[in-house]
């Protein structure tokens, strides 16, 4: 247990958004700066890549196959028989140094994602969160972020988790599940003295939180009062994201990227962009699928 292993070589740029499909036992995920995603076929070892042609920074199953996204230009579905995707709306048309980040589905199907802009220094109210229904509806939710990031729901549907990267915060909400409401947001985890900032977040089925250390070498599992319950070192310096996976969901995926790295960092750290593996002592959910 906790021993990370070097799972595949992808040499992501910026990798991220791993989502795993029960059905297909596939893990998917993304590569926003190269505008691609891959989809890995664990019973095979088959690798599929495939090019979007815009800036991917969320994906997720679709209930009625393919998938559904945030991008660059908005939210979007692909069609894996045309290889294309296809606009749905788009809530920061014209502003051109935005792009959706990371996100997630509630238990009603309902798609969340920020927003952030790509240009730094990065300012508070840049980041938006944003739910986009089953009907296609769409909501802005909250305005007050820098960099949304990782986004989960405990099992129970009553408290929703949002990071945000640049403050070095994770908030929780009250999520009110029929309404897809969210109300009294306060500070969960914030982490000002730990290097690096938290990035992706999985939640597992005991209530402990898997946060991504972008900058750090690690992720952190927190225990569900918020407080460091092991650290997971990797011989890379930006994981960005994990997902449970494998026949037992007892599997960590992990990516990584070697965007922010100089060319002798890259040079010294060739693993980093790739994809790393860990199995665990404890299992996680399959995540919702989206309806729409």
């Amino acid at each position: 247990m906790d021993e990370v292993t070097h799972f595949l070589a992808t040499q992501d740029t910026l990798g991220e958004g791993a989502v795993w499909s029960p059905q297909e036992q596939a893990l998917y995920w993304v590569d926003i700066e190269s505008q691609r995603f891959s989809r890995f076929f664990l019973p095979t070892q088959q690798c599929e890549t495939f090019e979007a042609g815009d800036m991917i920074g969320v994906l997720a199953l679709r209930t009625t196959g393919g998938l559904v996204m945030g991008t660059k230009h908005g939210f979007a579905t692909w069609d894996f028989a045309s290889r294309q995707l296809t606009y749905l709306t788009d809530p920061e048309a014209g502003l051109e140094q935005k792009r959706f980040n990371d996100g997630a589905i509630d238990c009603k199907g309902r798609f969340w994602a920020g927003t952030m802009s790509m240009q730094e220094p990065r300012h508070p109210g840049e980041g938006k969160l944003y739910r986009l229904e089953p009907d296609r509806s769409l909501a802005v939710m909250d305005t007050d972020f820098i960099l949304p990031n990782g986004i989960v729901w405990n099992a129970e549907n009553t408290l929703m988790y949002v990071t945000d990267s640049e403050t070095k915060t994770i908030y929780v909400y009250d999520f009110d599940a029929e309404s897809g409401s969210i109300t009294n947001r306060r500070p969960f985890i914030f982490t000002p003295d730990e290097p690096g900032v938290p990035d992706g977040l999985t939640i597992d089925d005991e209530g402990f939180f898997w946060s991504a250390r972008w900058g750090g070498w690690k992720i952190i599992r927190y225990d569900p009062d918020g407080k460091v319950e092991r650290e997971i070192r990797l011989p890379v310096p930006h994981p960005t994201s994990s997902a449970f996976g494998g026949p037992e969901r007892n599997e960590l995926f992990i990516t990584t990227a070697w965007t922010a790295l100089s060319a002798a960092e890259r040079q010294s750290i060739p693993l980093a962009g790739d994809l790393f593996h860990l199995y665990t002592n404890v299992t996680g959910t399959a995540r919702t699928q989206f309806p729409g």
